[in-house]
């Protein structure tokens, strides 16, 4: 299946068919071998990823792991909630979980349980430096407790209605009441959310441009410009989406219209992934991006170059994914400024800002 979705790059089993290899004489025979296996309540997509991933992040280090949470909708009819490790640009998913939910806001209720398999994973690993990033959809003290006891550190979204008090509990403002100047960014630190006092925590909100629209993060850790840095690596995971359901893998082909059977082809998209991701890591380390990528630097994210890699071994008979893995520490070969800027604009928002402390009182 695997090979069928990276040949054919449309998540649909009929353009599998002419890449499975099997026993099979007739294709509708393959095609219902490959629904059968979708359709199957004993096959757990986490027992299938779950022992590749972790493989992988056996090579990560003591780097700090970067997370992100986020949800999309699909068909609008079912929920998928992902948590994907943010990589060089890329989010390489880690678990998925797929709901018969119209919408893309999950309570915690829902959350928790997933957050609980990627803590198994990573202790597995032995990964203990973690940051998870999320946006306001899930914005909830709860979930920031949980993330607390974890020992995971984070960079949330907040919304504007959310009230803050001082450590004593006396109340401060609205989230909304701060009114700052264009390029003008303030940091609360020590401070607690809403009604139940939650914290202490640290906010930083910061106006980025002459519009009204504000940037407003939490964090477990002191604030400063950077933080809207560090949130701003979130949006890698929405590209992952946006590959998945249109882009690369064609998502939105499938005909598969219930969760489960969903899930385990979310999990066939996530194996792909890691595969090329992986393939682009090994095609770099060996200095043959350029064999590949026509970019005298690297302007391909590392999934397409391993997509690239693919079809160019392929072509000439030679071996491909020959090792799995995910390596922490800086990029060997980063985007060019000039596709960072373009690829994702949310993330200079801090430049030129005058960074402002002012007292709570």
């Amino acid at each position: 299946m695997v090979t069928g979705l990276l040949l054919s790059q449309r998540s649909s089993i009929p353009a599998w068919l002419p890449y499975i290899h099997s026993r099979a004489t007739f294709a509708q025979s393959s095609e219902r071998r490959v629904r059968r296996w979708l359709e199957n309540p004993a096959i757990d997509p986490t027992s299938i990823y779950g022992p590749l991933v972790t493989r992988a992040l056996h090579d990560w280090g003591d780097q700090t792991l970067i997370l992100a949470l986020d949800t999309s909708v699909l068909f609008e009819k079912f929920c998928l909630i992902r948590i994907s490790v943010l990589f060089r640009g890329r989010a390489v998913p880690l678990v998925s979980r797929v709901l018969e939910h119209s919408s893309a806001q999950v309570s915690t209720t829902h959350l928790l349980p997933v957050l609980a398999e990627v803590k198994g994973l990573l202790d597995f690993v032995g990964i203990q430096q973690v940051r998870l990033l999320a946006d306001r959809g899930f914005c909830d003290t709860d979930l920031m407790a949980w993330l607390q006891i974890c020992g995971w550190h984070y960079r949330i979204r907040i919304k504007s209605s959310l009230i803050l008090a001082a450590p004593d509990g006396q109340r401060l403002c609205k989230v909304r009441d701060v009114q700052l100047s264009p390029r003008e960014t303030r940091c609360f630190h020590n401070v607690t959310l809403t009604r139940k006092h939650f914290g202490p925590v640290h906010i930083a909100l910061g106006r980025p441009s002459d519009g009204p629209e504000q940037w407003q993060v939490v964090s477990d850790e002191p604030t400063s410009v950077e933080t809207f840095s560090e949130y701003g690596e979130r949006f890698q995971i929405e590209e992952g989406f946006l590959d998945e359901k249109s882009g690369l893998f064609g998502l939105e082909d499938s005909k598969v219209r219930d969760a489960p059977s969903l899930e385990r082809l979310v999990t066939v998209l996530a194996v792909a992934t890691l595969l090329l991701v992986s393939e682009g890591i090994e095609v770099v380390q060996r200095g043959d991006r350029r064999v590949v990528d026509p970019h005298w630097r690297r302007a391909l994210s590392y999934l397409k170059i391993g997509l690239r890699a693919v079809h160019h071994a392929l072509s000439r008979g030679q071996a491909i994914f020959s090792r799995l893995t995910l390596q922490g520490g800086p990029d060997p070969e980063p985007l060019s400024q000039r596709k960072c800027l373009h690829a994702h604009p949310q993330t200079t928002l801090e430049v030129g800002w005058h960074l402002v402390f002012r007292p709570l009182s």
